[in-house]
């Protein structure tokens, strides 16, 4: 089994996620009381959303691309950065270590088009639903994205920060995410794609009416899917 180097940190709620879907995956595949092969740097969050904030992605990526080298040299095979919003700055991780990043993006629009779908709304961050670096990344394997307007889009972006990242799952926000998606939905949507980590803990696909890709569990299947290849 090959070793998987987790980034995370950026929730540690979300990373924990990861964890705990990555060890699923394997014992289930493998049976008895097997495991997934880890290693993980798990940075300061608070570091992190500072940088966003003030939009220092070049000092992000210095940041994660050292962490990045760390997990290699710890003997990890591949790199799974365990957050949407921080693939921003993917290309200055990939340009740090000579082991692949498995791309959040990329997983995520594989299942989309298996699905059948040409057509996904995106929710996530303002980072990830406002600049291009996510969207145009679904895009380049042919699919049309549709992110939240105006309120809508505040709303998405402040649940993430102001609950869901500190380990507050209220059902009234949850209500207001499915509005959210009913009304991009009308739009023409033909999915949702999770596109924040933390999201997968407010709402699932009992939750709306159109398929639900869960980034974070997609993510982490593929991880598996390298580790056992």
């Amino acid at each position: 089994m090959r070793k998987i180097g987790l980034l995370g940190g950026m929730s540690w709620e979300s990373t924990a996620l990861y964890y705990r879907l990555l060890n699923e995956d394997v014992r289930e595949r493998l049976g008895g009381f097997h495991s997934a092969r880890i290693v993980m740097a798990s940075v300061d969050f608070a570091d992190i959303e500072a940088m966003q904030v003030a939009g220092d992605w070049d000092t992000a990526g210095v940041a994660l691309a050292e962490e990045a080298r760390s997990l290699e040299a710890a003997g990890a095979e591949c790199v799974v950065l365990c957050t949407n919003t921080m693939h921003k700055v993917a290309d200055a991780i990939e340009a740090a270590v000579t082991i692949p990043l498995l791309h959040l993006a990329d997983v995520t629009a594989d299942a989309v088009k298996a699905a059948g779908l040409d057509r996904v709304a995106l929710l996530g961050t303002r980072f990830t639903m406002e600049q291009p670096f996510y969207a145009d990344r679904l895009r380049s394997h042919g699919l049309e994205v549709l992110v939240p307007e105006g309120d809508d889009l505040t709303l998405v972006h402040d649940v993430i920060y102001d609950e869901l990242v500190l380990g507050a799952v209220r059902p009234e926000s949850r209500t207001s995410y499915v509005d959210v998606v009913r009304r991009l939905v009308e739009r023409g949507a033909g999915g949702v794609v999770l596109g924040c980590t933390e999201i997968e803990l407010l709402i699932g696909p009992d939750d709306v009416d159109v398929p639900v890709f869960a980034t974070t569990a997609l993510h982490a299947r593929a991880a598996v899917d390298f580790a056992l290849s």
